[in-house]
């Protein structure tokens, strides 16, 4: 492994990253170093120790490497027995954000403004980016530019104290679901632009199993809490139906 150099670094890196990346959260936090700092990467978002939400982040990630050992991710999305929806979606968001944010920055090194000038899933569906602050009314962008915008949007909603609070004794302000299912239905339209345009280049690098699996763990926690409208699913329709079809 050592003899690897420049981008097949960074792609061995990065399947390193997504097969341990519930396992060893310091360690892998530290490897961000010898990834393609060229690609749109944002540092991991991680759960403080000083967070109300520690705990309950710890027990999700204790509950994931179980899951996956037996090979059942439906129940790692599911609320503990006694702890708050909530706050169990709150620390979930921040994971499922880390592994897709790192996937794409490290395997789609061909998603660039010329290869891909429109942000779509195949031919028949083409995505549009709208914030109301910068980019008021929908607008075309390339696929490279509106992962980048979609995924500095999201770190900022993850960043905002009055939407995912950090304080102890903090709440989760009402509209908060509603916020996670606008985040996870963007998030979604990443998945589907990979899978569409970058596929092939993710199994040259045989990381094809660690975006299935990462995409599953995502769907079943959307499912879970019916934070993506089924419609949204159309341009993976097929591939959603195949990865949880054998554990229905």
């Amino acid at each position: 492994l050592l003899f690897l150099g420049g981008a097949g670094a960074s792609k061995l890196a990065v399947l390193l990253w997504i097969g341990l990346l519930q396992l060893f959260e310091t360690a892998a936090y530290n490897m961000l170093s010898i990834f393609d700092r060229n690609r749109t990467f944002r540092p991991r978002r991680r759960v403080e120790p000083s967070n109300p939400r520690y705990e309950l982040y710890k027990k999700a990630q204790e509950i994931l490497k179980q899951t996956l050992g037996a090979g059942n991710l439906r129940e790692a999305v599911k609320v503990p027995e006694g702890y708050d929806q909530n706050d169990w979606m709150s620390v979930n968001v921040v994971d499922l954000f880390n592994q897709i944010n790192l996937l794409y920055g490290s395997m789609c090194e061909e998603c660039t403004d010329q290869n891909c000038p429109v942000m779509n899933a195949g031919p028949k569906y083409e995505y549009m980016w709208q914030d109301n602050e910068r980019y008021k009314t929908p607008t075309k962008l390339s696929a490279p530019k509106y992962i980048e915008v979609l995924m500095d949007w999201v770190d900022k909603q993850l960043s905002d104290e009055s939407i995912f609070p950090t304080q102890p004794g903090s709440k989760v302000p009402p509209n908060f679901q509603q916020v996670v299912k606008t985040i996870m239905r963007r998030l979604f339209r990443v998945y589907a632009h990979i899978y569409h345009s970058h596929l092939d280049e993710i199994s040259a690098c045989g990381a094809e199993a660690h975006l299935s699996t990462c995409f599953k763990h995502f769907i079943f926690f959307v499912q879970e809490f019916s934070l993506v409208p089924k419609k949204e699913y159309e341009p993976l329709m097929e591939i959603v139906d195949s990865l949880i079809q054998p554990e229905r």
